[in-house]
Formats: C-alpha cells, structure tokens, sequence
C-alpha cells in the first residue's frame, strides 16, 4: 500500500504532461537548456589631448584603430587647442571617419586662435596657466565618463605608441584602480617613478632599473605613473581622484602628473606600473629650450624604435601626407640588402621614410647561393692564413657574399654581377653606405649632418667615416680630431653598419685588389687604415694609407646583438668559402661560451657613466 501512495503523484504528474503535450513522443523534442551569453566588455572611455602633434598623430591614432577591444564599447573624448600646425584639422578628419565604429564620440576646441598662453616663452615651457589648463581638461575627460557611467578610462598622451593591441584587456585584467603599461624608450626613461622625494619631484631608487629593465616582473606598486594610464571607475574610491581643483592640502610646485599622484594619495589609491609584457613606446621629454622641430625628431627616432619590433602603420582614416626626404650631405646613400630578406627590407625603408632619408637600394649579393664555380670565376682567394678570432675557423660564403655587396657599391665593375650603382663608375665624391640590420640614434639625420658641415668647413681630407662600428681597442681612449667636434681616430674596429665613404677612399679600397685575399670586410677596413692588430695579414696590403675617422658618440647600432631574440647573421650562418658541403653556424654555437663577433662588445673604460632615467 505504501509503494502505491507514493506513485499516484507520480502517474498523475505523467499524466498531466501527455495532456499538455499530446503524447509521450514530445518529450523527446525538448531542446537542451541553452547557455548563457557572455557578458559585454566593460566600456572604456579614451582620452585624447593633443597639442602640436601633427606629426605624431597619424601613428599614434593607428595605435588607438588597431587596439583589440571592441569599438562599440569604446567612447572617444578628445580636446586640442593653441596649435602651430594642423592638429586640429586631423582630429576632426579623425573623429569624423571613426565615428559610427565607436560608441560615441566627443571633440572638444576652442574658437580662440592663439597659438600660445600669455605667459609661455615656448611651445616646452610649462608656465602655472598652462598646467591648469591642462588639468582642466583632463578633469573635463574624467567628469565625461562618469556621466557615460563609463567602467574605465585610458589617458594616453598623444605622443604614446601603444604598440601592443592587447594592451586594454590586459591593464583591465590586472584589476587595480590606477595602473600603466610600462612604455620604453631608447634610454631607461619610462612613464613611472620608483621613488619620490619631499617636494614631491623624481627621486632615483634601486628599484627603477629592474623593474625597467624586466628584470622583476610583473604589476609594481609605484608613487607615480603618467603619460598613459587606466582607472577603473567602478571603484569606490575612484570617486575622491581630481585632477582639478588642486587638493586643497596640496603641497607641491603646479604639475598635472604630480597633483594626480598627490590626489590618489589622499584617496587611498595606490599606482601600479605593469611589466609583464611589451606595451609601447614614449619619447623621452624635451627641456623648455628645445624646438618643435627637434620635438619632431625625437618622435621620429621613437617610432623608429618601434618599428624594430612592429610594423607601425599611420591611421587608415587621415591623409597620409607624404614626408620631403633628401639625402644629407651625400651624393647617394645605398641600402644593402638580401632579396630574401624582406622583412629587413621593409622595416629600413619605413624607417628611413619617417627620418625623411633618400635611399637607393643596392642587392646583397647572398653568399649561399654563391657557388665554387663563381669564386674560380671572380678571382676570389682567402687571405693565407686567416682565421676568425673568435671560433678560429676560415672564411665563410656568407662573409663572402657581404664583401661582394660592399665591393660593389666599391667598384666600376665585376664580372657576374652587373653593377648600376657604383661610387667609382658615377664619380660620386662622397656616398652613405648602410647596411639592413640597423637602428638609429636618436637625432641622426641633424647630427649627422652637422658633422659632415664640420669637416668640410675645416677642409678635412678623408676617405672614410664610420658612423656605426664596434670597438675592439677599448684600454685608451681615441685621439679627437682637431677642429671637428664629434669625430675621433679610429683604432681596431668591426662592423660596417654604416660608413661614409668617399671618391678617393673607395679608389683605395679597390686598389687594394682585396677579391685575391679576402678576408671579412670589417677586418680589412682597419687593416686599410694600418690599425689592425695582426700584422702578418697587413703584410699583403702594401698601402695601408686609408684616411679613417668615426663619428663619436656612435649614430648606428645593431638592431639586435648575438643571442638575443630575433638575432640572425648571414655571414656566420652559411658554407666554408671553398666547401659547399660545410655548413656552419658559428654565432649560435658559441653564444653562451665565449665572445662572438655579433656581440655588443666591450664598453669604454673612460666611457662608462650611469645611464639616467630621466
């Protein structure tokens, strides 16, 4: 009896459902309960002041396009007034092709056409009407995306790269109120501080540079972050932080980024700084005497850096006004470069593009694909003897192949490789030789120039100047030219990164007769120069009369040096010169034993000061 009280409830409720459904067969067309959606991203708000930065705008909005966040979840605030050149026209032009992409968008000038506040003595200095100024705005932003019940907001200065697209997500998953992406620059300035001092000014650490230089990872409470920055507005104690008013305990001399980190330290919030991966790219500040136009070349040699790592693009939503190049104080400049390595090729040529240098590509000649046959034909003869200091092997195909692509930029001709650009053929009384693997020093094209205005104005009888080496000879310093700053007498050196040659050294170097003793380029330059150290291999070179100088501080470096990522060497990696069966890859079996050609070399014992952060 008990077994069947309890199933009446059972066959009723069966019951029941064959009535609702009409027969048992209909349960079985019951679809799954469906999952749920996925939340919404968060809504961000970007804030965008520029001022004067029409030069830095097309790329630094192609960051902000190529940001991997949805753009219906992004709101533009945007604001720019006393403008010299056309920031303001590429704003708007900007903001008026994005507009439908992003959830909304706010631009935000003035009818006032003053170029300058009262009391500015130029477009660096930052007079107390100007800070104010400036942290109006950015209180202006911060009060928009509250209004919009906005979840964060980016300030990013509008000379920032933001190179890595993922760099939103990632600040957001960090889950802090206040935090950076750590953003690099050619020095160890950075957008954080480590240390503060009483009048609230930067104050060095021992923390700065391992945290700078990615030696501790990860999110790093820090007394000041700026430039570019998330604040996550959903917190209860964001609702305390201002830029403006000033607080009213505040204690230090007007500066936006220092009233800020006072405001979050009355609020409770601390700063966090994040290094976990590569975010951006900054340029390092300007002192209050410097130029617009010296502005504009520092941005260039910053998106240069970039450009080693990222194939940069400006925004596909402004006029791309193309940039006057011309060719410094040369008669050509000549670019040597492998056919098969294109990704060098295109990263020189933007780079050389946004440095408005003019360049006529030269081919490499590839030192694997030259065969035995081809050396017998040209004549070619190892140097008796020679071995690398390093490894102590012989000459390989691939040093080879990169003396031939100097020679030919050298000599009026060579059998089996038609020529159509040669210093000695065109009577070019002085040309740039640069090779593919690269990286600019800051200000390169005026520095660069300059000196080359020096030695002519002191009549200097040269026929060779590296521009790009690394020393070898480190114990002594080397002696200065007289009456040309920034040049010096070169001892023992490698590379051949870049040099400027003349009309009379490139005749030198070909009376030499160097294709019947090879040996690698960057050994014969010193030996031409009568500074190498091994004076049995000068003994084949009668005159050894080359008029050598080097640019001091150096203007080129190796974009990448042996063992780092990314490093690749086609002289070292190829076939003994006289045996196409042996294969050799010297650099990467002798990175973590000895020294090796491609490395960075020893640094100056008289040159050796502390690099600073700011």
């Amino acid at each position: 009896m008990l077994s069947l009280a309890v199933s009446m409830p059972v066959q009723l409720l069966f019951s029941v459902v064959i009535t609702w459904f009409g027969s048992s067969d209909a349960l079985m067309d019951l679809e799954p309960i469906r999952a749920e959606s996925p939340l919404l991203r968060p809504k961000v708000m970007i804030a965008i002041l520029a001022r004067n930065s029409e030069h830095s705008l097309p790329f630094y909005l192609g960051c902000i396009e190529r940001l991997d966040y949805p753009k219906d979840r992004i709101a533009i605030w945007a604001a720019t007034d006393h403008n010299t050149d056309n920031t303001t026209a590429m704003l708007q032009e900007w903001l008026s092709g994005m507009e439908s992409l992003y959830h909304s968008v706010r631009f935000r000038t003035t009818d006032d056409d003053r170029s300058s506040y009262v009391d500015e003595l130029g477009p660096k200095h930052w007079p107390d009407s100007r800070f104010t100024h400036v942290m109006k705005l950015k209180q202006a932003a911060l009060r928009s995306a509250r209004a919009q019940w906005a979840d964060y907001i980016l300030f990013a200065d509008s000379d920032n790269l933001l190179t890595n697209p993922d760099v939103l997500t990632k600040l957001i998953a960090e889950n802090r109120t206040l935090v950076a992406p750590m953003l690099e620059s050619r020095t160890l300035y950075s957008n954080f501080w480590c240390g503060m001092s009483m009048q609230g000014y930067y104050k060095r650490t021992e923390e700065y540079i391992p945290i700078r230089n990615w030696k501790r990872i990860g999110c790093h409470a820090v007394p000041m972050i700026h430039s570019t920055m998330l604040l996550d507005l959903r917190r209860n104690s964001s609702k305390a932080l201002a830029f403006y008013p000033v607080h009213q305990t505040y204690p230090w001399a007007l500066d936006d980024i220092m009233v800020f980190s006072f405001s979050a330290r009355q609020a409770g919030v601390q700063m966090f700084v994040c290094n976990r991966e590569h975010y951006g790219y900054l340029p390092i500040p300007l002192s209050v005497q410097q130029t617009l136009d010296e502005e504009v070349e520092s941005f260039s040699h910053t998106l240069t850096e970039a450009m080693l790592e990222y194939p940069l693009e400006p925004s596909r939503y402004l006029y791309n006004l193309q940039k006057n190049k011309d060719r410094l104080a040369f008669d050509e400049i000549y670019l040597i470069n492998l056919e098969r390595r294109e990704d060098r090729r295109d990263r020189m040529l933007r780079s050389l593009e946004v440095l408005g240098i003019e360049v006529t590509l030269s081919d490499a000649v590839d030192g694997k694909a030259l065969n035995s046959s081809q050396l017998q034909a040209l004549g070619i003869e190892m140097l008796p003897d020679y071995q690398d200091p390093y490894s102590g092997r012989v000459l390989t195909r691939g040093e080879v192949g990169c003396f031939l692509s100097h020679y030919n930029i050298w000599t009026q001709n060579l059998s089996g490789f038609p020529l159509e650009l040669e210093v000695v053929k065109q009577q070019q009384q002085q040309v740039l030789v640069l090779e593919d693997d690269v990286r600019f020093e800051l200000n390169f094209k005026s520095r660069l120039n300059t000196i080359m205005e020096d030695a002519k104005r002191a009549q200097l009888n040269w026929d060779l100047i590296y521009v790009g080496r690394k020393r070898l000879q480190v114990k002594r310093p080397e002696n200065w030219v007289k009456g040309v700053k920034n040049l010096v007498n070169p001892d023992y050196s490698y590379w051949t990164l870049g040099y400027a040659l003349s009309l009379q050294g490139a005749k030198k170097l070909l009376d030499a007769q160097p294709l019947s003793k090879m040996l690698p380029v960057d050994e014969f330059l010193p030996v031409m120069f009568n500074k190498h150290p091994k004076k049995e291999y000068m003994a084949h070179f009668e005159q050894r009369n080359l008029l050598a100088f080097s640019v001091e501080p150096l203007l080129l470096y190796p974009t990448h040096y042996t063992g780092e990522p990314g490093y690749t060497s086609d002289t070292e990696t190829s076939t003994i010169w006289d045996d196409e069966n042996k294969a050799t890859d010297w650099d990467r079996q002798l990175t973590h034993k000895k020294r090796n050609r491609g490395d960075a070399g020893p640094t100056p014992t008289w040159n050796r000061g502390h690099g600073d952060e700011l």
